[in-house]
């Protein structure tokens, strides 16, 4: 007789992600007041196209922590950040069947998505803190400058935060700094960059 529901007993019994990315660029750990789980992701990211090249865990959580995270660093390995743009879940949930998920069990998927999110926002920390640079750091994410959208909307005669994207990535991450893209392309049309 199986403890938990088949899907995640099969997940449960054979994680493939569990341990440490080598040469980690990004962390995250979390933990949960509903059971005292503790979960770590460690991510492998490459800095230039963004692409998650290793996604690994620890946790001391349960058999549905376990699969929650083990789905979820299946899914996002091989993903660059532009394919989770601001994902909240719901890019992941079809993929997880959280149907398996009791309601009183839902707090491990939340947990296991959290942290993910934590170490992808330690990764565009690591990204702001590298930035060395004369203008302000517009899009974390990409290590896009203010004065590099200014040269691609002046040169390229861009006119909308997509066309910033297409051409440097800059808003395509967590999307947090598209309004300030807007802006930089309001005041472009002021001057006549574009």
């Amino acid at each position: 007789m199986n403890f938990y529901p088949p899907k995640i007993s099969e997940r449960f019994r054979a994680p493939e992600n569990v341990g440490e990315a080598a040469d980690a660029n990004a962390v995250g750990t979390n933990a949960t007041f509903v059971c005292g789980a503790v979960l770590r992701f460690t991510l492998r990211i490459e800095k230039n196209t963004k692409e998650i090249l290793e996604a690994k865990f620890k946790t001391s959580g349960c058999g549905y922590v376990i699969a929650a995270a083990e789905l979820l660093a299946q899914k996002v390995t091989g993903k660059h950040l532009t394919e989770l743009h601001q994902s909240d879940g719901k890019l992941l949930l079809p993929e997880l069947e959280i149907g398996e998920f009791s309601e009183s069990r839902k707090h491990c998927f939340e947990l296991a998505l959290e942290t993910l999110q934590t170490a992808f926002a330690d990764f565009r920390r690591l990204q702001v803190e590298e930035f060395v640079g004369e203008r302000a750091l517009i899009c974390t994410c990409f290590g896009v400058s203010e004065e590099t959208i200014e040269h691609i909307i002046a040169e390229n005669r861009a006119e909308t935060v997509e066309q910033i994207g297409e051409i440097c990535n800059a808003g395509t991450g967590c999307g947090s700094c598209q309004l300030l893209i807007a802006e930089l392309l309001d005041v472009g049309k002021f001057h006549g960059f574009n």
